[in-house]
């Protein structure tokens, strides 16, 4: 399978926010966890006000959207709580957020593919520190990015997007 990441349009809304459903969907069925919630995040919202900032990114293949991401240097709040193993001006930081494969896609690397995609934008951009987040209870992803050379760095308590108590990995590697 060919695989296309650029910048999303809102035709590609839909797309994502189905992504999304389907990732709420195997959370109540038990099947993974992930620490999101439905109706709170993410939801279409998240990515209209991505694609608006211009940080709505898409994986696609033949018209359909197989993944997608926020990609910008915007540090939460909550970032300036962790002791970080690279010290970065925030320009020479680049974050990913929200990070979603279509879970019926199984093992097909697209997560994998997507994160090279970031990490050689990034690049390209002149960032210098890739930093990112996930949820404490989020074994998946920790190990996931783990395998990318990732490294967590400790955790941060916070209230994320309305959600309280949650327990947040941050991650990071340098360029």
């Amino acid at each position: 399978m060919e695989y296309t990441f650029r910048k999303a349009t809102v035709e590609d809304l839909d797309g994502v926010e189905t992504i999304y459903n389907h990732i709420h969907d195997m959370e109540e069925a038990g099947v993974f966890t992930t620490g999101w919630e439905r109706g709170v995040y993410p939801v279409r919202e998240t990515a209209e006000k991505a694609l608006s900032r211009g940080d709505l990114y898409v994986c696609e293949s033949d018209g359909k959207i197989l993944a997608s991401a926020i990609l910008n240097n915007l540090q939460d709040e909550y970032y300036k709580e962790c002791n970080w193993l690279y010290e970065a001006e925030d320009k020479d930081v680049s974050v990913l957020h929200t990070l979603v494969v279509e879970p019926s896609l199984g093992k097909q690397n697209i997560g994998t593919e997507f994160v090279k995609y970031w990490e050689n934008l990034a690049k390209e951009e002149g960032y210098k520190v890739l930093r990112m987040d996930t949820n404490v209870r989020n074994k998946i992803a920790r190990h996931f990015y783990a395998t990318k050379g990732y490294r967590e760095v400790g955790t941060v308590q916070t209230v994320f997007n309305g959600i309280p108590g949650l327990e947040l990995v941050m991650m990071e590697k340098k360029l």
